[in-house]
């Protein structure tokens, strides 16, 4: 997976990071700047090697980035993942102990406005930010 948008983690600016999974957790990691803190964060305990989250910005209402990790992964035309701490609250009742446990929870947002495509089963639902039932998807 790669994240594009830039990030603060630990008080460090965080650019174009890469994260390798194999068998659901990070084997392997890059960042254009400040690769230590991602390091940092993947040290932390097992669970911060395995995903925690997964959204998709849907609100097109926001136009620009923040820096506001809150804000910002809910921009329309993007994908966020998050290392680590899987809430328990999204689980449905009597699943809660299958949320993945971490001291962590760090969101990472990648642009999905170009170039990009999202599958489900398969099928392409989403290109270039475009949802299959928006005007302007393209088959």
């Amino acid at each position: 997976m790669f994240f594009d948008v830039p990030m603060t983690i630990n008080s460090q600016r965080v650019r174009n990071v890469h994260l390798t999974f194999e068998d659901g957790a990070v084997v392997d990691f890059s960042a254009e700047q400040n690769e230590d803190a991602i390091a940092e964060v993947l040290d932390t305990d097992a669970g911060a090697k395995r995903l925690g989250e997964l959204g998709i910005g849907m609100n097109r209402g926001i136009d620009q980035f923040t820096d506001s990790i809150l804000f910002d992964e809910k921009m329309g035309d993007t994908v966020h993942l998050a290392l680590g701490r899987a809430y328990e609250s999204n689980f449905p009742d009597g699943h809660e102990d299958e949320a993945n446990d971490s001291a962590v929870h760090v969101d990472m947002i990648t642009d999905m406005s170009e170039d990009s495509r999202m599958e489900i089963d398969g099928e392409v639902v989403q290109r270039n930010g475009t949802f299959r039932w928006e005007d302007g998807f393209e088959e």
